[in-house]
């Protein structure tokens, strides 16, 4: 039986998620846990980690950016700290209109920047695999944000990378990683998105040469122990808000949607990669929540809104089958890694968790006109 946090509504669906005795989950727990939090004794933290890696010959730190607005804060932040850090963009799979502006911004507020793009053939066929394997077409996307800025640390000799939130702690996860501040190759494999399938697999099957894809490897641990690769969670130091983020982010050139994207219900959020719909809607699929509920969940911690008023928005808007994002229709999307869209419909049915959403007596999905499914649960 699906059951929802107390607090937030959050669903025990969501892996790896803990709700106590009182049921409420452990996102909402580490939330309530920051007001408990000696943010100046972290500030300090932080000021002496950075005074440690102040470098005049080299650049002082890495920060991985997207164009978002968490990646523009970061930036923002970093330079506050008078700070020399080299930007860098792991290339999104179908990078959005708006995507390319807001990257274009960060380069705009005073830092060197390098952006690498995986090679578009091989980027296509790990779309591929990871849609139909592991029901997730973002797969490579979630791996090279990840490699990337690592590979760029060593070769560059940049020890320290600044990463974003911890989304173990924001949105929950394993007790003994939500106060972790460190980002290492454990945390990827356990939490960067992998979903049990590994580069190795691939190459091991024969599936794509080892040469076509030095991007997505973790350099080797000798290197990154000569280097001293350091990978710590700005927002471990920092009270972490997506929303005052975005309004911060926006003061500077950071630049929203014209309106509410279609899998959630703001207009600042997941705006880079035109197949992020593709992306939630194999989520919501999966275990019954998307992106509308992440974000609900995030407002009602900081009493933006309440719970009833979450539900009522997540009922409306959760789930509904992509047809667009940002605007581009499905079928230009699928046409990006040569799919048809009944495939891609026969995929979405194969991944679909049935004990979840409404079937006939023989089986079969039952859906509405729009091709939305049927929810067998409430919100409660």
């Amino acid at each position: 039986m699906i059951k929802f946090c107390k607090k937030c509504i959050m669903p025990n669906t969501k892996p790896d998620l803990i709700f106590n005795e009182e049921g409420v989950c452990n996102a909402c727990t580490n939330f309530e846990n920051r007001k408990k939090i000696n943010w100046d004794q972290r500030k300090k933290d932080f000021e002496e980690i950075i005074n440690k890696y102040k470098n005049n010959d080299n650049w002082d730190c890495i920060i991985p950016v997207s164009g978002g607005k968490d990646s523009t804060y970061q930036v923002i932040k970093i330079l506050e700290y008078g700070l020399n850090p080299l930007c860098v963009t792991s290339s999104t799979c179908d990078l959005s209109d708006i995507g390319r502006k807001n990257i274009d911004n960060i380069k705009k507020l005073g830092v060197d920047c390098i952006e690498v793009s995986p090679d578009p053939q091989t980027r296509k066929k790990l779309n591929q695999i990871g849609i139909k394997e592991v029901g997730d077409i973002s797969w490579p996307e979630h791996i090279a944000i990840f490699t990337i800025p690592i590979i760029i640390s060593v070769k560059f000799k940049i020890p320290l990378i600044i990463w974003g939130e911890n989304s173990q702690n924001e949105y929950g996860g394993p007790l003994s990683s939500v106060e972790n501040n460190i980002l290492d190759r454990k945390w990827l494999e356990e939490f960067g998105g992998l979903l049990g399938l590994r580069i190795s697999d691939l190459t091991d099957q024969n599936l794509i040469n080892k040469n076509k894809i030095l991007l997505y490897k973790y350099p080797d641990k000798e290197d990154l122990q000569k280097n001293k690769t350091t990978g710590i969670f700005l927002g471990h130091y920092f009270p972490w808000s997506g929303i005052s983020n975005s309004i911060l982010s926006q003061v500077y050139g950071f630049s929203s949607f014209n309106k509410n994207i279609e899998t959630a219900f703001v207009n600042y959020e997941n705006l880079d990669n035109y197949q992020t719909g593709i992306h939630d809607y194999f989520k919501y699929i999966k275990f019954g929540f998307g992106r509308a509920t992440d974000i609900a969940c995030l407002y009602i911690r900081r009493e933006i809104i309440d719970r009833e008023t979450a539900i009522k928005i997540v009922d409306k808007v959760d789930g509904n089958f992509p047809w667009t994002y940002l605007d581009k229709k499905l079928d230009l999307i699928l046409k990006n890694i040569d799919m048809e869209l009944n495939e891609f419909i026969s995929i979405c049915d194969n991944y679909t968790n049935k004990k979840l959403f409404e079937t006939d007596d023989k089986g079969n999905l039952i859906k509405q006109i729009n091709g939305n499914l049927i929810k067998k649960f409430k919100i409660t």
